[in-house]
């Protein structure tokens, strides 16, 4: 489960915080079931109308959840990770970043061994406009969400909003925004991510929005290649200096890997459409929609009929 959908349950881990408060009110307000949320101090209360358990697990007995999502701050992440995932959520979304990279591969571990998806760490979560969002995106502003057929894929919380608002802006709507983060272990790749686009029915074409710094859209641009459904892609830090770390901690270049040039040169020869600016992807993405089915999305539909 990478998309949200609004049928499924949500337990907010660290939901009496300021900004665990912020944002389930936020969330709550357009449609996200939040059912739960957790804070060992503050077990047995009710917050936000909703009730507050001391873990997970606890949660999980009483009021059961599908989706968790974590305002933990990066020395409780772990623990806090393990027991939403032990408690047996489907889909984790952590948020927190500068997560020691030992206790990442200990979260890694465990979500593998229970089956359990995760978003992130370092993401700002998803958005299924008209449906909810889980995290930290402004899925409740209209001026930047709005219901429609785009999918769009993010490393950057901030970058993927400024392409749905442009979307936005001109027309288009989004089926979906997925943050998968900007960590350089992140549980949800941008290819599993466009994958699951793809699958999708209420997808009709997705952007994707890349950036410097190791391999996630070079192995993207090979599972492009046999898609039907159009994309079109934007990669942040063409500009950047060699080997410096640009923003993400998964955004630095080592030698030729993961720089600008590369991604490109993989996506555009997989038939994928790159802007030089964000503002050219709403004009990109109609031209490409204009266009006649590619012959290889011809012939993987014909096979599937």
């Amino acid at each position: 489960m990478i998309i949200y959908r609004q049928h499924a349950r949500v337990l907010v881990q660290g939901l009496t915080g300021k900004q665990g408060s912020f944002w389930s009110e936020k969330m709550m307000a357009c449609g996200t079931q939040v059912v739960a949320g957790v804070n060992p101090k503050r077990a047995g209360e009710e917050h936000l109308g909703l009730p507050v358990y001391a873990t997970a697990r606890a949660a999980m007995a009483e009021t059961p959840f599908d989706w968790s999502v974590m305002f933990i701050p990066p020395a409780a992440a772990k623990a806090a990770a393990l027991d939403a995932i032990e408690a047996g959520t489907k889909t984790l979304v952590v948020l927190t970043e500068h997560i020691p990279i030992r206790d990442v591969l200990a979260i890694h571990h465990a979500a593998r061994a229970h089956g359990t998806r995760i978003v992130g760490p370092n993401t700002a979560g998803v958005v299924t406009p008209g449906e909810g969002f889980v995290g930290i995106m402004p899925g409740h502003n209209p001026n930047i969400f709005g219901p429609g057929e785009i999918g769009v894929i993010s490393r950057s919380g901030s970058l993927g909003t400024l392409i749905c608002l442009n979307l936005t802006r001109a027309g288009l709507g989004q089926s979906a925004f997925l943050g998968i983060g900007g960590d350089p272990m992140i549980g949800t790749t941008t290819r599993d991510a466009l994958v699951a686009l793809d699958r999708d029915a209420r997808t009709r074409a997705v952007v994707l929005v890349g950036e410097i710094g190791g391999a996630m859209e070079e192995a993207a641009a090979d599972y492009a290649a046999s898609m039907s459904k159009p994309v079109v892609s934007f990669i942040a830090g063409r500009a950047s200096p060699p080997g410096k770390k640009m923003g993400h901690a998964g955004a630095i270049v080592s030698g030729d890997r993961g720089s600008y040039a590369g991604k490109r040169s993989a996506l555009e020869a997989a038939g994928v459409a790159v802007a030089d600016t964000p503002g050219e992807i709403p004009e990109l993405l109609r031209h490409t929609l204009a266009q006649p089915m590619p012959r290889r999305a011809e012939s993987a539909l014909h096979a599937a009929g």
